[in-house]
């Protein structure tokens, strides 16, 4: 028989949502408990799942339509189970009065200082400040501690990049007088290799909850007001009575909204850093920060990578030598880039690959890929949070819970830290707001400065910033000393074979006061901190240049820009 198979259901009782993602094609045979569809509501996300073994006929909706209880999600030719049928069935394959157990959850309520709703880097490290000031604190957590950084971003890509550049040194080993052969990669080892350095992490932060005496919750946070929080986790209902609340949700991929975002080989970072091969093609939509690492992580394993930005140039943000320099590497190691381009579809191909149409100086271009990286941005993700019962107002262009300077709401009591404020969408960052808040919570006068933050950027060589940029400085009419030194000129980078970049100091011409830096090169990231500290605490050019700085290593570039920011001029170029 032909069954209609409608949405019954959405998270926190929501009555429409989004559909994010389809999990079945038509014509595939699905059985009880297959995932159907992802859908996204204001109330949280909702995966639903099959009551019905057949086949099915048609699915009737795409990736970002909008879809309401009652509507009609997918037809199947096949038997709908009763709720009975499905109880037996669990009954005996586990032995577990599955029906019994739902129709009487067990029920607790605790109490706590401060609640917190997601145990990614800001939560967690907020859950540690907390507790070390002798709060009591309860944190929840929906799937792994260390939320997408640990999980699918910061950590699991710089494990990619370590592969990458092993890789990339294997084959040029000869140029070091080491001879190897037969140089092959293996993405499955990769891949559990990263997986190693994930679980290790998780692991580490799970000690830290017991060790800390923090008690930690999985499933879904429900804010009932500002005092009361509830989490259901299978047959378990925990309702929180709070002082206090911290709001960690994070945030996820961005989608495009054109047609074909849902096309086959279309995914996003998370899906791409689990994939178990090395794709002889990908196309990037988005040349920001996550797309030009993934462009060099696999343009090391092989693949042929093009990437597809809509803005004048790849990392915009950047000073415009710093771009170039990244351009001219990127292009000197086979990535082509596509700039001032629209993508306007991604249409699946008879040979299994997919075709992006997109727009450029007003000419339509089409380029097929294996696989295709969809990598515009994030966006703030809520959770089960319905903000508008508990008077949490969204910022000016309602993409992100606003937030003061102590991270504090629009309600008392209840603060808002990391990717869902949508300030800065780093994880040190987050993980610095999670302190300032939890301190203004325990009675400490703190506040969050966003001046003197650096970035990372772990393309190959590296990209690292803190403070002023050079445009940024001259937006504001800062009358500036700028000084810089190639790494070509450094006796360390010659050394590990990565003359390219340099490092570039931004000062005060008056003053001498260091205001910035930005560093493309070997170890940058590493590097960015001497600036940073330099900047913090308001140190002058002659602060550095005075401060002995040991050879060979790298960190002599930031010495000699120093100096070249002076009439003095660098030693060695």
């Amino acid at each position: 028989m032909n069954i209609e198979v409608k949405l019954d259901k959405l998270s926190g009782h929501a009555k429409s949502g989004e559909i994010g993602k389809v999990y079945k094609d038509k014509g595939s045979n699905v059985k009880l408990g297959d995932e159907l569809f992802d859908i996204e509501s204001n109330k949280g996300n909702i995966t639903i799942t099959s009551d019905i073994t057949g086949k099915i006929l048609d699915i009737h909706v795409n990736v970002g339509d909008k879809v309401s209880i009652g509507d009609i999600l997918l037809t199947v030719e096949g038997e709908k189970e009763s709720n009975e049928e499905i109880a037996a069935k669990k009954v005996k394959s586990t032995g577990f009065n599955y029906m019994g157990g739902l129709l009487k959850p067990k029920k607790e309520e605790i109490s706590a200082d401060i609640t917190i709703i997601g145990g990614g880097p800001g939560g967690y490290v907020a859950a540690i400040e907390g507790a070390k000031l002798g709060a009591k604190i309860v944190l929840i957590e929906k799937e792994s501690m260390g939320g997408t950084c640990l999980n699918w971003g910061c950590i699991p890509t710089k494990a990619l990049v370590r592969s990458a550049e092993i890789f990339n040194l294997m084959k040029e080993s000869k140029d070091y007088g080491v001879i190897g052969e037969n140089i092959s990669l293996d993405m499955k080892r990769v891949i559990d290799r990263k997986k190693d350095i994930i679980n290790e992490l998780v692991q580490g932060i799970e000690y830290l909850m017991g060790k800390n005496k923090i008690s930690v919750l999985k499933g879904n946070g429900e804010v009932i007001d500002k005092n009361t929080v509830f989490v259901k986790n299978g047959n378990k209902e925990t309702t929180i009575k709070t002082k206090n609340m911290i709001l960690a949700t994070g945030s996820k991929p961005a989608i495009l909204p054109i047609e074909g975002n849902d096309a086959k080989n279309v995914l996003t970072s998370k899906e791409l850093m689990s994939i178990d091969y090395v794709p002889d093609s990908l196309i990037i939509v988005g040349g920001g920060v996550i797309g030009m690492e993934f462009a060099f992580i696999f343009n090391a394993f092989g693949s042929k990578v093009t990437v597809i930005e809509y803005a004048r140039d790849v990392l915009a943000v950047l000073d415009k030598d710093v771009r170039e320099e990244i351009n001219k590497i990127a292009k000197e190691r086979g990535i082509t880039i596509y700039t001032s381009s629209k993508v306007n579809e991604i249409i699946d191909a008879e040979d299994g690959r997919s075709l992006v149409k997109f727009e450029k100086d007003g000419i339509d271009k089409y380029i097929t890929g294996d696989k295709i990286l969809m990598s515009v941005g994030r966006q703030p993700y809520y959770g089960e949070l319905d903000l508008q019962d508990i008077a949490v107002q969204l910022n000016e262009n309602g993409k992100g819970i606003k937030v003061d300077d102590k991270m504090e709401t629009t309600c008392e009591g209840i603060y808002a830290i990391g990717d869902v404020t949508n300030k800065i969408q780093l994880a040190h960052v987050a993980s610095h707001q999670g302190i300032v808040a939890v301190n203004n919570i325990m009675g400490k006068n703190a506040k969050m400065d966003y001046t003197i933050i650096p970035s990372a950027i772990f393309t190959s060589p590296e990209i690292a910033t803190v403070g002023l940029c050079e445009r940024e400085a001259k937006d504001n009419g800062i009358e500036i000393s700028i000084g810089k030194f190639p790494f070509g000129a450094n006796g360390k980078a010659l050394t590990l074979g990565e003359k390219s970049g340099f490092v570039k100091i931004i000062a005060d011409k008056s003053s001498q006061v260091v205001l910035g830096g930005a560093i493309i090169g070997p170890h940058a990231t590493d590097l960015i901190h001497e600036i940073t500290l330099a900047i913090k605490n308001k140190l002058k050019l002659e602060d550095i240049i005075e401060t002995i700085h040991a050879h060979p290593t790298t960190a002599e570039a930031i010495h000699e820009a120093s100096l070249a920011a002076t009439n003095h001029g660098s030693l060695h170029f």
